[in-house]
Formats: C-alpha cells, sequence, structure tokens
C-alpha cells in the first residue's frame, strides 16, 4: 500500500474493502479525542440529545448521545462478535445515555475495524487519558481477546498539575495489544540514569567504569564447570562456573569456541581482560563494561519523554501534539523497516512523521482539511515530500464541482473546510482553524483568510520579513472584493494580495487588481503583482502564487537529514 492520507470519517473509510482489506496493516497507533476537562460528572449526565449530529462526526473534543450513537449501539449489539455484544450491553446498563456512553459506542465500531485489518503479527497501541481509559480496556479485552493484552503503559506527560483535592493528573495511559502471541517485538533500550551508574558502575580501569557480575551460578555440576579453575573450587559455596558466551564472542569474534573446556574459556576471559580480581578469599567476577551496556530496556512507565515546550524544535502548535520521540518507540518496539504503521486519527500527523523517519509505510485519516494541510506542510518541512508525487491525498476536491460540492456541504461546516482547503493549495495558514475541530474561530478575521510569510533582503543583506495576505471566497465576488483586500494589504503593511476564488474572476476584478500595481522585492531585484486573482480552476491545474521564495507559515519543525522511504518503502538515502 502506498503512503496515503484520508480525509474523511475514519468509520466509513476503515469499512471500505478496497482501501483497507482484512490484515493489511502492521501497528496501529490512537489517540482519539475525548474532553476529558469537563467535569467527570457532567460526562455521565444524561442527555437531550439536541446537539448537532455533526459534533460527533467531526470528532471534537465533546461527543454526545443522539441518532448516531444509538444506531451505532443498536448496530453493535445485533451483528457485533457476542463478546462485544455483550459488553456494550452492559456498559449501557452502567452506564446510561450521555457523552460517555457516545464516546465508546463510537470508539467500539472503529476498534472492531481496526482488529480487522491488523495483521497477525500486528499491534494496536490506543494513547487515553484516566477519564475513559478503564472502560475501553474492557472493549480491547472484548473486542482483542484478553490473552493479546500486553501492557498498560503510563506516560508522565507534565511534572506537575495543581488540582482541588485530589492528587495531580499528570499522567496519559496507552493500552497495548496484539493481534495473537505472534508479534512483533524489538527490544528498546533507554540509557542508564546517573544514579544507576554510580550505583552499579563502581569500578573503573584505563578501559573505562566496569561493574562485576558472577562467574557462577547456582547448584553444583560434575563436569568441567564443577572444576577448580586457578585454585577457586565454586562448588564450595554450592555452585558452578557460568561463562558469559556473549562476552566471549564479542572479544574473540569468529572464533571457534565450541570444543574449550570451561577453564579454556575462562583463561580466554581473562586474557581478554574481562576478569575482576577480588581481594584474597573472594572469587574472581566479571567485568561489564559500561560503554558495551545496552541500556536498561523500555519500561511501562515512561518519564524521559516529555511533553512538547513552548519552544521545543517540533512544535506545530496544535494542543494534542504529542513528541515525536513517545511515536519513535513504539514503531521501534512493535514495527520493523518497511511495514506498514497507521494512525485513524492523525491530528498533525506525529505518527506520519515518525514513521517516515523510520522507514516505514504510512496511513493517517483525519476529518478535518485544517488538520490535512497541517500534515501535508509538515511533510513538506522536514521531508520535502509533495502531496500527489510522494504520497496520496484521498478525500479531498479534485474538480471544480467536487470544491463547490465542498464549500455548500452546510452540514460539514463546508465553509471552513473549503477554505482550509483553498488556502492549502497555495501554502497559507488559516488565520481561523482551531485544530481539531470542523469550526473555524469565532470573531472578525479582518479581512485576512490566511498568511504566508517570507524573508527578503534589505540593502546590506539583513533578512527582513515580509507577508503575503490572503482571502477566499466560495460565492458570489466583485469588483468590490479587490478593493476590500487593498485596503487590507495597506492596513497590514502586506508585500502581496492574494484572492482565491471558487467561482472565475469578472473582468472588473482584474483590472481592478491590474490598478494595483507591483511589488517590488528589494533581494531579488523583480516585481511582483501586488493583488494575484487565483480561482480554483488554475490553482487544480497548477498554478499558484508568484511571489519570492516561499515558506510554510505554520510553525516549522525541525527538518529531517537522516534516511527516508519514497510512498512505496524504497530507501532514499543521500536525498537530504
Amino acid at each position: 500500500m502506498k503512503n496515503t492520507m484520508y480525509y474523511g470519517d475514519n468509520l466509513e473509510i476503515l469499512r471500505n474493502r478496497e482501501y483497507f482489506p482484512r490484515a493489511c496493516v502492521d501497528l496501529i497507533y490512537l489517540d482519539p479525542p475525548f474532553n476529558s476537562n469537563r467535569n467527570y460528572n457532567v460526562l455521565f449526565r444524561a442527555e437531550s440529545g439536541a446537539d448537532s449530529e455533526a459534533q460527533i462526526t467531526a470528532f471534537e473534543d465533546t461527543w454526545h448521545w443522539g441518532e448516531t450513537a444509538l444506531a451505532t449501539y443498536f448496530d453493535l449489539v445485533k451483528d457485533a462478535p457476542a463478546q462485544v455484544a455483550t459488553v456494550m450491553k452492559a456498559l449501557m446498563d452502567l452506564i446510561g445515555h450521555n457523552q460517555m456512553m457516545a464516546y465508546l459506542v463510537m470508539m467500539a465500531a472503529r476498534l472492531i475495524e481496526l482488529q480487522r485489518v491488523l495483521k497477525p503479527t500486528g499491534s494496536l497501541y490506543l494513547h487515553c487519558d484516566p477519564t475513559a481509559s478503564h472502560y475501553l480496556k474492557i472493549l480491547l479485552d472484548a473486542i482483542f481477546g484478553t490473552e493479546n493484552y500486553r501492557n498498560h503503559i503510563t506516560w508522565k506527560r507534565t511534572s506537575a498539575h495543581s488540582s482541588a483535592k485530589k492528587w495531580g493528573p499528570i499522567s496519559d495511559n496507552i493500552l497495548f495489544y496484539t493481534k495473537s502471541d505472534d508479534f512483533v517485538w524489538n527490544k528498546v533500550y533507554q540509557p542508564y540514569d546517573q544514579q544507576y551508574i554510580d550505583d552499579y558502575y563502581r569500578h573503573e580501569d584505563k578501559r573505562g567504569r566496569y561493574q562485576v557480575v558472577d562467574l557462577t551460578g547456582s547448584g553444583t555440576r560434575q563436569g568441567d564447570s564443577g572444576q577448580p579453575w586457578r585454585g577457586v573450587d565454586p562448588t564450595e559455596s554450592g555452585r558452578h562456573w557460568a561463562v558469559p558466551s556473549s562476552s566471549l564472542e564479542a572479544a574473540y569474534p569468529g572464533r571457534d569456541l565450541s570444543a574449550l573446556s570451561v577453564q579454556e574459556r575462562l583463561d580466554l576471559l581473562d586474557e581478554a581482560g574481562l576478569v575482576h580480581w577480588p581481594a584474597q578469599g573472594e572469587k574472581p567476577r566479571h567485568k561489564r563494561y559500561l560503554d558495551e551496556a545496552d541500556g536498561v530496556q523500555i519500561q511501562d512507565i515512561i518519564t524521559d519523554i516529555r511533553p512538547l515546550g513552548a519552544r521545543a524544535k517540533e512544535r506545530l502548535s496544535y494542543p494534542t501534539q504529542k513528541p515525536e520521540a513517545l511515536l519513535e518507540r513504539i514503531i521501534h518496539a512493535s514495527s520493523n523497516e518497511g511495514d506498514l504503521v497507521f494512525d485513524p486519527f492523525c491530528g498533525c500527523g506525529t505518527t506520519i512523521v515518525a514513521a517516515q523517519k523510520l522507514n516505514r509505510r504510512w496511513i493517517g485519516i483525519d476529518i478535518t482539511h485544517l488538520s490535512i494541510a497541517l500534515q501535508k506542510y509538515r511533510l513538506q518541512n522536514q521531508f520535502e515530500l509533495v502531496s500527489g508525487s510522494d504520497y496520496a491525498v484521498i478525500g479531498e476536491p479534485t474538480t471544480v464541482d467536487g470544491a463547490r460540492e465542498l464549500a455548500t456541504d452546510v452540514e460539514n461546516e463546508g465553509r471552513y473546510q473549503f477554505e482550509w482547503w483553498a488556502l492549502s493549495l497555495i501554502g497559507a495558514k488559516p488565520t481561523n482553524g482551531q485544530a481539531g475541530s470542523r469550526k473555524g474561530k469565532k470573531g472578525a478575521d479582518r479581512g485576512i483568510d490566511g498568511i504566508i510569510n517570507f524573508f527578503e533582503e534589505d540593502a546590506s543583506g539583513k533578512p527582513i520579513a515580509a507577508t503575503v495576505v490572503a482571502q477566499v471566497k466560495s460565492g458570489k465576488v466583485s469588483s468590490r472584493d479587490i478593493r476590500d483586500l487593498k485596503g487590507t494589504i495597506k492596513r497590514e503593511n502586506a508585500a502581496i494580495g492574494v484572492f482565491i476564488t471558487l467561482e472565475k474572476p469578472t473582468q472588473a476584478m482584474l483590472k481592478e487588481a491590474l490598478l494595483a500595481g507591483y511589488y517590488e522585492s528589494p533581494g531579488r531585484q523583480k516585481r511582483y503583482r501586488k493583488i494575484q486573482i487565483l480561482s480554483i480552476g488554475d490553482l487544480l491545474e497548477g498554478a499558484g502564487v508568484d511571489m519570492p521564495g516561499q515558506y510554510s507559515d505554520f510553525e516549522r519543525a525541525e527538518r529531517h537529514k537522516s534516511d527516508s522511504v519514497n510512498s512505496d518503502g524504497e530507501s532514499q538515502q543521500g536525498l537530504f
């Protein structure tokens, strides 16, 4: 499968067998949104069902009980595997009709599909907070089987949190399940902390710090391992010699050691400087050097990966963004290079970025064009990947008629969806987007729907910031819109203004734009039209903004410089 982003409801996309045949994915990570910051009691309060069902479709941080949730519940009870149906009925009896139950019903439908698309060797990691994790675990036990539960991982996501009359909530939960017992698992190690090093690696020689460990094992033996070596008899303390084969093989690579006696192997170990001789009367011990230690294997409490701070290089100002290091650890442990990693709630694309960095293939789904646009910019900024050539995007308009259909989809906030999608075609940042929402920010936009920042040079070669402002219109347009844009450019002291229109511009509009004159680039000694009108038809045919070196205005994550893979999983080593 090719690297792909899907726009739309992940349940509908998952149920499309052409997109997702059975057993096609190696690793699933999902972080489904849920409004855990609301009062816990409110989440369990019965609802009238009057809230818009589009809020459920939108996957915003609120889920409501209504017709969609009720219909999904009946389908689960009627059609889901018996154990899942039993759990859903029990949860309904326990919880009732409220936001929490709506969330669990909608999650159950998706988890069933995720289990279907997972390979027998695959794993699923569900990231959640303590508000609903216990209910989700019951669902996962029913869908994946209790025997396939592996870990309840705790991530310390913040240092401290003051709360009234309760312990500070500073952790998230990650539930780890597999499809079967035969799952991919790669050991991942963390560096030892300094306290551990000081406590255990207390010895030092010219080679470095080391700890000493037994050269013997419990129990006596009659063969070589029970015979004395250099005057030391292990059986006197009820033990036998236990030579660490890995250390010996590392010290003598390629040498056949199989025919050697235990005493000869001990001689070689000592010859390599790997035997610690203590004071007289104590048994010799094995030197284990710090620089050869793998570290400590990853544990189910994660304290060494901090949340993204305000100045983190990878920060994209997306409120639920997780650190790339967290996803990299999961992907390292539960997949191999070339495997397919899938995130059905991909948000700002951290899973996709981590998979790309680690030479995995990937698929992501999100239901807002704002998120899809952000992921495009992130892949361009970090890997120089281009939508349409390096990976596919399915669900975006490809024709003017498709764009018009998007703009007029009132139930799904089509105005904002169209606006964000149109701005992504020129690499502009939407100014009224709310991450994770299908709705724009409230309040006046001051005539600016999107911006592009770029840099010029003054006469001395010093970089100076400049801005392109963009407006998007999906309805009727006239020359008055261009005059308004001209005023916005002047007020904001912008270099260039771009007017994106779904309908074709009138001759009066084109004339008004021409009268605006040019922007003279001081650094490039070139001029650009001050106001540029681009129709959706123009953009779909490949037109773009004529401007000095364009840079995406989304906060840019640090560019990745190591090996990557293309959309078919082939290496692109040396490309960067």
